[in-house]
This record gives structure tokens, C-alpha cells and sequence, in this order.
């Protein structure tokens, strides 16, 4: 395989993975709010805790 087609086919899957990370960022987002949730009032410390803001 020849490096271009490799960095044809690294910056395809890129796009792809993008593309699905913003369609859960924007199902989640949907979710949190029916359930009446703000993204903006909580953050999450290094171990994964949800800190209130």
C-alpha cells in the first residue's frame, strides 16, 4: 500500500469517527434534556466523579 492511499484511507476514518462522536455528543445531549439535565452544571473531576459546579 502506498503511503498516500494510507493517508487517504487514515484521514477517511477520521472523518468518519467525527462524524459518529458528534452524533452521540448530540443524541446525549438530547437525552440530558428530556431528563431536565444542563451539561453546563456538571463536570467531571480526573477520577470520573461528577463535581457540582
Amino acid at each position: 500500500m502506498g503511503p498516500e492511499l494510507h493517508l487517504q484511507m487514515i484521514a477517511h476514518r477520521t472523518t468518519e469517527l467525527r462524524e459518529q462522536a458528534d452524533n452521540y455528543r448530540l443524541a446525549r445531549e438530547a437525552q440530558e434534556d428530556k431528563k431536565g439535565h444542563s451539561p453546563e452544571k456538571r463536570r467531571r473531576s480526573l477520577f470520573g466523579k461528577i463535581i457540582p459546579a
